[in-house]
């Protein structure tokens, strides 16, 4: 039993009875469990459909808050998961005014038995960016789904027919001048650059009508050097790995933006992979378009990171040791540090 303050108090919720318990509460009390960890100055007693809070007044009206939230995405027919009330949590606490509901159960793309949709505010602020403007800058580090959203958008956007293409590229400089020297064909010397591409649309779309979608144009998985010279009207067009263009490239790119097109610039400037000396392309651009309207940037941090929670430690952990390294002085710079 979680240790009581000196001043506290009680309070009941009665859910509603078309609502399971087991639902709101989880298979052997998982969800429960995850409530309790959360909020350790709130004791949590269910009984029938009634949650009694007894404890800290504070917690307890955070603790209420939390289970309207999540009764909202019961009623909107999504099943709750630790993951969805551990990142319900996060938000309330951060005080921010958009409902953890709204960000929870907001579908982009249905598709091969499951639905895509974002997990964290940032993610669906990210998402509502890429409805209302034309460019978007998407940059944060792995795992936080900037790439995989923009794809869900751009099928979206297809099966919709608000566009009738997506084109995805990403620059293919780890292959730099080695390029010529690996075996096959050019296609086949770029393919593992965008296999990450490839992997993404086998997600979201019926494997074997990828192949005949590419074949008629409607989809294009090309390197960064393929969109020089040309003007891309009526598509969604996604930049992945922007981090690794040079400034030039940048340039290049955004100015293939035709009518009726949207585009989606994905990166992480902490992953640069560019030689010594040469200058990112996402490093400067929001310096330079920051001001430009219908241009928008949306960051991602650690803790919208999706994968593993591990995965966040780990973000969070390279990041102190980085800038530790650069803060001291000790050695070069970190990896992606400026120069």
């Amino acid at each position: 039993m979680a240790e009581q303050p000196q001043h506290q108090s009680q309070h009941r919720i009665v859910v509603p009875p078309e609502v399971p318990m087991v639902a709101l509460l989880g298979a052997r009390d998982e969800l429960l469990t995850v409530i309790e960890r959360a909020f350790p100055r709130v004791d949590v007693l269910a009984r029938g459909n009634e949650v009694t809070l007894t404890g800290d007044p504070g917690e307890m009206a955070l603790v209420e808050r939390l289970v309207d939230e999540l009764l909202a995405v019961l009623e909107a027919g999504h099943a709750l998961s630790p993951d969805a009330v551990e990142r319900s949590v996060a938000m309330l606490r951060q005080q921010l005014t958009e409902r953890p509901a709204d960000v929870l159960t907001l579908n982009i793309l249905s598709a091969r038995g499951r639905t895509i949709r974002p997990k964290t505010l940032n993610q669906k602020r990210y998402v509502d960016a890429i409805d209302d403007h034309t460019v978007v800058f998407g940059i944060g580090p792995a795992g936080t789904g900037k790439t995989y959203l923009a794809m869900a958008k751009a099928v979206q956007a297809l099966q919709a027919k608000y566009v009738n293409r997506i084109i995805l590229t990403r620059p293919a400089v780890e292959a730099g001048e080695r390029l010529g020297f690996l075996p096959g064909t050019l296609t086949e010397k770029i393919d593992p650059y965008l296999r990450p591409l490839y992997d993404a649309l086998h997600d979201m779309m019926d494997p074997e009508a990828i192949p005949r979608l590419m074949a008629a144009g409607t989809i294009e998985v090309a390197p960064l050097a393929y969109m020089r010279g040309r003007t891309l009207n009526d598509a969604f067009i996604i930049l992945d790995e922007a981090q690794n263009t040079s400034a030039e490239q940048m340039k290049m790119f955004l100015t293939r933006l035709g009518f009726g097109s949207k585009m989606v610039v994905t990166g992480d400037v902490t992953q640069v992979d560019l030689p010594a000396g040469t200058t990112s392309g996402l490093r400067v651009v929001q310096e330079i378009l920051d001001d430009v309207e219908d241009v928008h940037f949306a960051s991602l941090t650690s803790q919208d990171v999706v994968r593993h929670k591990l995965v966040s430690d780990i973000v969070d952990a390279y990041g102190r040791w980085d800038a530790a390294r650069v803060g001291g002085g000790r050695g070069r710079p970190a990896r992606g540090s400026a120069t």
